[in-house]
C-alpha cells in the first residue's frame, strides 16, 4: 500500500507491547513476557529476520486450520495460556482463542489515549462492538459514564475482568447486536459525549445473523451521527479492503457535515523498522 505520511497515524508500542517484526504473511510481537507469531494478511512484505529465528523467540504460534480458526502450537515449554499485561494503570487480561487473537488489539492504542484524553468526568461514552473492553476501561479511567456493548456474552464477560482488574467498576454491560441498540438509542433521544465503533469487516449478531461491514457502515455513521452530543466526538476503525479511505471520507462529510473530521490510515512500526497498516480510522470532533 502506498499513501501519503501525511495521511498516517502511527501507534507507538508501551512497555507491556512490542511489535517486534513482521512480513511473508505473519507478525512477531510480544505481549509483556510473551511473544507470539499470528497471520497477518497485510504483512505482504519480507521480514527482517527469518522465520526460523522468530521460531527460536517465540513462545507460541498460530497455525491457520481454514479461513476462520486454527490452533496454537507451542514453541517452548511449560508457558501459559493466558496471562496479563499493563497499560498505564490498566490490566488486560490476555489468552490464546482459536481465531488468533489473544483478547487485545494493540493498535487500538492510539484510541485510549484519545478517549483518555478527550473525555471529562461524567461524560456519557458509547462503545460499540466493544470487545473485550479496552477502550471501556481506557474510557472509564478518565471517570467518564461508561457503556459498553458487544453481542457475544463471552466478550462482556472477559471485559468485566479486564474492569475489574484495572481496579475499575460500575461500567454498564450490554450484550446486543451495536447497530440495533444504537437505533433504540435513537428512538428514546439518548445523546453521548464520545462514541467509539471498532466493528469486524463481518459479524454474528447476538441471534445467530449474519452481517458484512460494507452493508451496514452507511447506516451505522448515521444512527451514531444522531447519538453524539452536539460538542461530542466519534472514532470508528474499520479494517476491510471492502471500504476505502474515499468511501469513508465521503460517508463522514454525508452525516457528519458540521463537525471537524479527519480521515487517516492506521500503522505501526516493528521494533525491526517495517511498517504495518491496520486500517482506516475516522475522527470527527
Amino acid at each position: 500500500m502506498v499513501s501519503k505520511e501525511e495521511d498516517r497515524i502511527y501507534t507507538q508500542p508501551w512497555k507491556d507491547y512490542e511489535l517486534l517484526d513482521a512480513g511473508g504473511g505473519k507478525k512477531l510481537e510480544r505481549w509483556g513476557s510473551i511473544i507470539t507469531i499470528r497471520p497477518e494478511v497485510q504483512a505482504y512484505f519480507k521480514t527482517e529476520k527469518t522465520f526460523k529465528e522468530w521460531e527460536q523467540l517465540a513462545h507460541w504460534e498460530f497455525v491457520v486450520k481454514n479461513n476462520q480458526s486454527g490452533a496454537w502450537k507451542a514453541l517452548k515449554k511449560e508457558i501459559p495460556k493466558n496471562w496479563v499485561i499493563a497499560y498505564n494503570s490498566l490490566k488486560f487480561q490476555l489468552e490464546l482463542t482459536k481465531f488468533k487473537h489473544v483478547g487485545l488489539f494493540p493498535e487500538q492504542r492510539t484510541n485510549w489515549d484519545f478517549l483518555q484524553k478527550n473525555l471529562q468526568p461524567e461524560d456519557k461514552f458509547l462503545n460499540l462492538f466493544a470487545y473485550t473492553g479496552a477502550a471501556s476501561c481506557a474510557a472509564k479511567s478518565a471517570k467518564a459514564e461508561v457503556l459498553h456493548v458487544d453481542s457475544v456474552k463471552q466478550l462482556v464477560t472477559w471485559a468485566r475482568k479486564n474492569m475489574d482488574g484495572s481496579g475499575l467498576e460500575d461500567i454498564k454491560w450490554v450484550v446486543e447486536d451495536a447497530l440495533k441498540f444504537a437505533e433504540r438509542e435513537k428512538k428514546r433521544g439518548n445523546k453521548y459525549q464520545g462514541i467509539l465503533m471498532d466493528p469486524p469487516a463481518w459479524g454474528i449478531g447476538a441471534k445467530g445473523e449474519k452481517w458484512k461491514l460494507e452493508d451496514k457502515i452507511d447506516d451505522l455513521l448515521a444512527t451514531a451521527s444522531t447519538l453524539l452530543a452536539r460538542n461530542g466526538f466519534l472514532v470508528m476503525n474499520t479494517y476491510t479492503p471492502a471500504i476505502d479511505f474515499r468511501t469513508i471520507e465521503r460517508l463522514a462529510r454525508k452525516h457528519f457535515p458540521k463537525k471537524k473530521w479527519e480521515v487517516k490510515e492506521l500503522w505501526m512500526k516493528t521494533t525491526s523498522g517495517k511498517d504495518l497498516y491496520f486500517g482506516n480510522l475516522l475522527r470527527v470532533t
